[in-house]
């Protein structure tokens, strides 16, 4: 349910919509953007009338949203969102954001030397697996607390920030204390006990999209993290599974332009997990700028044949370096910059 304020509704009719919201056990979500000023209501409030709201002083009218996610809704914040991530700002036509590095933390050598690289390719945002979720319990599984401290000192030495997976609700206790961001993995997409954690995070969060997940499905996940009350929420489509073998996952670019239309929050796109093979990441890669995106994500690997975990779909540097020569064009045929 929305709660659309007249343009001269005072602060204090405002808080008494607030208040009344709160007297029926429902939460209020007061936002205010460059064109109106809305009281957003979550809850439980089937069958409840809307002219309990509609007669307060200072309310214009009283709609119900269309879709199933109310917060992520274009519909609750038609100005779209910008997330800060330690001073580099993604959505809304800021510069395209590119976060670049390995699948995951190998050693202090490995990181250092993937940090320098990318940073001097272009890359604003380092990415890197502290924790891994496998497939195989056999298989290696980060490095966990020692990766923690390598991120540490190359965040000192390069000055990127870093984004990391978090797994469950210890891990995201040390993601959130070292990372800059907490990126949540597909296979988390719908682990609603972490979504509500990272909600109460003042860090702003990752939201994969889940292999299978429509985009209701993504958006409404996304509601999770936006009610407990952290509204910087960058979503990431990462290619979902479906019939097709010629590439690990099917990378669904038309998801960009419909999310953007559906939802306010920004998206990037991963083409490293989305084709799981290495020369298609680029074309991929430019294909997600040319769609709209506001960024994107790729991995990237000093040496991808001794790669402990997706060394398949991992861009050498060099490769890396190509790519970004070739992204501001396509940036600024779409009106971004890099």
């Amino acid at each position: 349910m929305l709660i659309l304020m007249k343009s001269n509704a005072s602060e204090q009719q405002l808080e008494a919509v607030a208040a009344r919201v709160r007297d029926l056990g429902l939460t209020p979500h007061p936002l205010k953007s460059s064109s109106r000023t809305v009281v957003g209501v979550t809850g439980e409030y089937n069958g409840l009338d809307p002219a309990v709201f509609s007669a307060l002083a200072g309310v214009s009218k009283v709609v119900r949203l269309s879709v199933p996610f109310k917060l992520a809704a274009r519909e609750f914040h038609q100005d779209d969102t910008v997330v800060d991530v330690a001073g580099v700002k993604i959505g809304a036509g800021q510069k395209l954001c590119v976060m670049a590095g390995p699948c995951s933390f190998e050693s202090e050598e490995q990181v250092l030397e993937i940090a320098r690289a990318v940073k001097a390719a272009g890359a604003s945002i380092m990415r890197g697996g502290l924790f891994k979720p496998r497939s195989s319990p056999f298989s290696f599984q980060g490095l966990q607390q020692g990766g923690a401290k390598i991120m540490d000192l190359a965040r000192q030495q390069t000055g990127l920030s870093f984004v990391t997976e978090a797994l469950d609700e210890a891990s995201l206790e040390l993601v959130e204390e070292h990372a800059d961001m907490i990126q949540i993995g597909a296979r988390n997409m719908q682990n609603f006990t972490l979504l509500k954690k990272a909600g109460q995070s003042k860090k702003p969060v990752l939201l994969k999209r889940g292999m299978s997940a429509t985009l209701e499905e993504w958006l409404t996940a996304a509601d999770y993290i936006l009610s407990g009350g952290n509204s910087q929420v960058v979503l990431c489509e990462r290619g979902i599974r479906s019939f097709a073998t010629h590439t690990r996952n099917t990378l669904d670019l038309s998801a960009v332009p419909a999310v953007k239309e559906l939802s306010h929050l920004p998206i990037i796109v991963d083409p490293s997990h989305g084709t799981g093979i290495r020369n298609y990441v680029p074309p991929m890669a430019l294909a997600a700028v040319a769609a709209g995106a506001d960024g994107i994500m790729v991995e990237v690997h000093n040496n991808p044949e001794q790669a402990k975990s997706d060394g398949g779909q991992s861009l050498f540097i060099e490769q890396f370096r190509q790519m970004m020569e070739k992204i501001p064009a396509v940036a600024k045929a779409v009106g971004r910059a890099v």
